[in-house]
């Protein structure tokens, strides 16, 4: 195992040596099992990169061990052994789409301070998410919730809870700039959310569904517009497109 991680056996018998003390057995197991695992993690980030993409195309009932250890050239059993079975799979490749999103969208809207533009910025990036096709498919969530959206189980849960956890940031964020004074202080956080994510999905649909490019730009406009509508300075609000 030494060797696999740069350094050959000799090495470090000889650095054992120039110490006076030998490799203990311990240690050496460590390194192995550290190895292991190292090994270990790098397979599962390189299979659930394909996965997430597969899922995003075809959907999660498209994933499979088998078919996943021919497509990288891994051994199945590997491949098992980090899963365990299709449906952890498809939870594993859930979390792993989780983590894109909230790197690519969430994370980097909410280093906008909270109000109206931290709201503008959530859309802007969630707009660009899509139609810059992060995941080949369009948004990840979108097309597997479809899938998943009437059938009990584990994957529905997690989907479900994603879903929630989306539409409560959303929520969250129109509630703090309605509180700022930046929208009137009748605006119903829960409907203009629900709006505002409707035009989004909306335009993630009819460009998967018809190549169409321009329903990004559209949805720009319609969520620029009902944002106005509900600001209490309308002009404060930058258009998204």
């Amino acid at each position: 195992m030494a060797s696999e991680l740069g350094v050959s056996e000799d090495a470090g018998a000889r650095a054992g040596a120039g110490t006076g003390t030998a490799p203990s057995a311990g240690a050496t197991g460590t390194a192995k099992v550290d190895g292991r695992v190292e090994r270990g993690n790098q397979t599962r980030r390189l299979v659930l990169r394909r996965t997430v993409d597969i899922a995003s195309v075809e959907g999660l009932d498209a994933l499979s061990v088998g078919r996943i250890a021919t497509e990288l050239k891994l051994s199945k059993s590997g491949v098992f052994a980090l899963f365990g079975s299709k449906e952890e799979l498809q939870l594993a490749t859930v979390r792993a789409a989780g983590r894109i999103y909230l790197d690519t969208v969430v994370e980097p809207a909410e280093q906008t301070p909270p109000g109206l533009d931290r709201v503008r910025q959530l859309c802007a990036r969630w707009l660009d998410y899509s139609e810059q096709r992060v995941f080949p498919g369009g948004c990840f969530f979108y097309g597997v919730i479809a899938e998943f959206g009437a059938r009990p189980g584990a994957v529905h849960d997690a989907l479900a809870r994603a879903n929630r956890d989306w539409t409560g940031r959303m929520e969250q964020h129109v509630a703090e700039a309605r509180d700022a004074g930046e929208l009137h202080p009748d605006t119903d956080a829960p409907q203009l959310a629900f709006e505002l994510i409707a035009l989004m999905e909306t335009a993630n649909s009819h460009s998967v569904l018809h190549d169409e490019p321009d329903a990004y730009r559209r949805a720009a406009t319609a969520i620029t517009a009902r944002l106005r509508l509900a600001a209490t300075n309308p002009s404060s609000v930058r258009p998204l497109s």
